[in-house]
C-alpha cells in the first residue's frame, strides 16, 4: 500500500461490472474490454477499446503485464512492504550515497521538481511528521508538544534528499530522514501502465488506480472518456459534483474529508503543510489537476491542497495549471476554477 493520506476525491463514472462490452455484430465495431486488479492497498482498473472483439490471450497477456508493471512500482517505492527499496533506504541511517534504480530515481526527481516550483508545499520528507499528528500506522496520541514538532522538522525538507543523476544515487543530510512517496507514487504508477498499454499497441485507454486516472484515444463512443469529480462530502454515497472531459490526459483529486480526527476538540485534516508542520486549516475541500501524466497531476494536487485557495490558485494561474478546487462555504461548495481548467470543460 502506498498511500496513507486518505482516499482520493476523484471516481471513475463507468460501469466495472462486465469484462465485455460490445455495440452491434461486427468484427470491426468498437469492442471494449475491462480488466481490473488489487494493487497498492487499493485496486486498478483498466478499459481498453479495440476494433473487434480481442483474443483471450490477449486480454491475458495485458493482465499479466499490467499486474507486472504495478508489481514493480509497489516493490520499489511502498512503504508498507518491508522488502520494498524505499523501504531500504529509509532504514539505512548512513549518509553516504546508496545506489537506486531508475524507476525510484525518476519519482525523487519529480518530486524534488515539484516541491521547488510548490515553494516546499509538496515535501517527500513529511512522513514522521504525518505519523506525528496521528494519520500514520499509529493513530492515538496526543498532540505534538512545540519541542516535538521542532524535533520533527530538523529531519523535513526537500534538501534533506540529495540528488545524483549522473551517479543514479540517493543520499541523506541525515541518517533518520524518511521518505514517503504516497502522494506521487500512485500517479506514477497509473503513468507505467499507460506505457506498458503503449507498448502493447493498444491506442484507446482509461487507466485508473485508486481514483487516479489516465486517458489516451477515445472511449467505445467515439467520445473523450469522461470522469466525475465527487462532491467532497464523507459518507457511503457518492455524488458527482462536475464532469470532466478527458483526452490523452491524466487527472488527480486531493481531498481533506475522508481522513480526519478529532484532537483535543478540534478537527485536523488529514493534509500537513510540510513549512510548518501543522495541518492545514484553510476551507479548501478538494483539489483537481489535469496534466500531461499523472505523477505530476498526483503530486501537485497534494501541493496545491496545502497552498490553499488564495496562494494555489495564484500559482496554478501562474504556470498555466488546469486545475478546480472546491471551498467549503457553509453547507455547500464554491468552485475555483484556472483559465486552463475553463478551457479543458467549456463546450466544443
Amino acid at each position: 500500500m502506498l498511500r496513507r493520506f486518505g482516499l482520493p476525491a476523484l471516481f471513475v463514472i463507468a460501469l466495472f461490472v462486465v469484462l465485455w462490452m460490445r455495440r452491434g455484430d461486427a468484427s470491426t465495431d468498437p469492442w471494449q474490454t475491462v480488466i481490473s486488479g488489487p494493487t497498492m492497498g487499493t485496486t486498478w482498473t483498466v478499459k481498453v477499446v479495440t476494433t473487434g472483439k480481442p483474443e483471450p490471450s490477449a486480454v491475458k497477456g495485458a493482465r499479466q503485464e499490467i499486474t507486472a508493471t504495478l508489481e514493480a512500482v509497489n516493490a520499489s517505492m511502498s512503504t508498507y512492504r518491508e522488502d520494498s527499496e524505499l523501504s531500504g533506504f529509509n532504514r539505512g541511517t548512513a549518509t553516504a550515497p546508496v545506489q537506486a534504480s531508475p524507476m525510484l530515481m525518476a519519482v525523487v526527481s519529480e518530486a524534488r521538481a515539484i516541491a521547488e516550483v510548490t515553494g516546499g508545499a509538496f515535501d517527500v520528507t513529511v512522513g514522521p511528521l504525518v505519523n506525528a499528528w496521528g494519520f500514520g500506522p499509529d493513530k492515538d496520541g496526543d498532540v505534538p508538544t512545540e519541542a516535538e514538532l521542532s524535533a520533527l522538522m530538523s529531519r523535513v525538507g526537500q534538501d534533506m534528499i540529495a540528488i545524483d543523476s549522473g551517479a543514479g544515487t540517493l543520499s541523506k543530510a541525515r541518517g533518520d530522514v524518511y521518505v514517503d512517496l504516497s502522494a506521487i507514487a500512485k500517479g506514477y504508477g497509473v503513468d507505467q501502465v499507460a506505457a506498458t498499454l503503449d507498448r502493447l499497441g493498444y491506442g484507446a485507454y482509461l487507466v485508473e488506480v485508486g481514483g487516479e486516472v489516465r486517458a489516451r484515444g477515445l472511449n467505445k463512443s467515439g467520445e473523450p472518456w469522461r470522469l466525475g469529480v465527487e462532491v467532497p462530502v464523507a459518507g457511503p454515497q457518492r455524488r458527482v459534483h462536475r464532469v470532466v472531459p478527458l483526452l490523452d490526459q491524466a487527472m488527480a483529486t486531493s481531498g481533506d474529508y475522508r481522513n480526519v480526527i478529532e484532537r483535543e476538540g478540534k478537527r485536523l485534516s488529514h493534509t500537513i503543510d510540510p513549512r510548518t508542520g501543522r495541518p492545514v486549516e484553510h476551507t479548501t475541500a478538494s483539489v483537481t489537476v489535469v496534466s500531461d501524466t499523472c505523477m505530476q497531476a498526483d503530486a501537485l494536487a497534494t501541493a496545491l491542497s496545502v497552498l490553499g485557495p488564495e496562494e494555489g490558485l495564484t500559482l496554478a494561474e501562474s504556470k498555466g495549471w488546469a486545475v478546480l478546487m472546491l471551498i467549503r462555504d457553509g453547507e455547500a461548495f464554491a468552485e475555483r476554477r484556472t483559465t486552463a481548467f475553463d478551457a479543458l470543460v467549456a463546450p466544443k
